[in-house]
């Protein structure tokens, strides 16, 4: 998709890797103190060295983080656009501004915790991330309303990787938008060291994801993929992280092969 294709016409896809398309004074100054401040920046760049450096696992760093909170708000503003209400912010009192600071802060730290450990590196995220809303947040809120905001982004982070289901629609957001950063550039690290296990080979696969509005539902998700190795990624990683995120009404995933060999086992797969 070209870069001047206009992100907010209906039934165009969103550029996934770009802004999110409804600009909001709140979200976009949180954004930009994010990318400015040296201790979040820090975290973001030490948490890739357990998961990719020791474990030979796929990227969980700064680009992980900018792709996930980048598709986090095109999902985000894609259900909005389709009358969705979210209630994370709305039951706790906040202002509708405040559900895309929520996403926004979530999506960026729900994986500090790998400085840690790799393993159950939620549970690591959680005191991590409330440290740093502490010092983050009084900018933007008073105490009380910086208390509601903490809770919201720390029940993201936790529901993000864990069995833990989220109980919020901008929890939901950003646990599917963790698991649509799939394409092969986010395994090339350990498919370059020799790595090939079933996560990084079903990554290769991956060539491009699409988020645009849907039909029958407010978001439809378009995978293209190269061979069906790929149907790991879409069916055991994303399809898991659906279920129970409180998003299954109302998002629709289409992976489609779009390698033209004769013998193909896998052509489309819908969600």
């Amino acid at each position: 998709m070209s870069n001047d294709e206009s992100l907010d016409t209906r039934g165009r896809r969103y550029d996934p890797d770009a802004d999110h398309a409804f600009p909001d004074e709140r979200v976009n100054d949180v954004l930009a103190a994010i990318e400015s401040d040296t201790e979040i920046q820090a975290y973001l760049e030490a948490q890739n060295v357990n998961p990719v450096t020791r474990k030979r696992y796929n990227d969980h760093g700064a680009k992980h983080i900018s792709i996930v909170r980048n598709r986090a708000l095109c999902l985000y503003d894609l259900l909005k656009r389709g009358g969705i209400e979210f209630n994370g912010a709305s039951e706790q009192g906040l202002e509708e501004a405040d559900e895309a600071v929520i996403v926004a802060l979530a999506a960026t730290l729900h994986d500090i915790g790998h400085v840690v450990h790799r393993d159950d590196h939620p549970y690591y995220s959680i005191p991590l991330a409330a440290d740093l809303l502490d010092d983050f947040l009084p900018a933007y809120y008073d105490t009380e309303a910086a208390v509601r905001v903490k809770g919201e982004v720390l029940h993201a982070i936790l529901c993000h990787h864990t069995e833990e289901d989220p109980l919020t629609l901008e929890a939901g957001v950003v646990r599917v938008a963790d698991a649509l950063d799939m394409e092969s550039g986010r395994s090339r690290i350990p498919y370059n060291h020799g790595g090939r296990g079933i996560n990084t080979v079903s990554s290769q696969a991956i060539k491009r994801v699409f988020l645009q509005d849907g039909d029958d539902k407010p978001v439809l998700v378009e995978i293209e993929m190269s061979n069906a190795a790929g149907v790991y990624q879409v069916d055991n990683l994303l399809k898991a992280k659906l279920q129970g995120s409180g998003l299954e009404p109302y998002v629709r995933i289409v992976a489609l092969n779009i390698r033209e060999d004769e013998d193909q086992l896998v052509e489309r797969i819908e969600l």
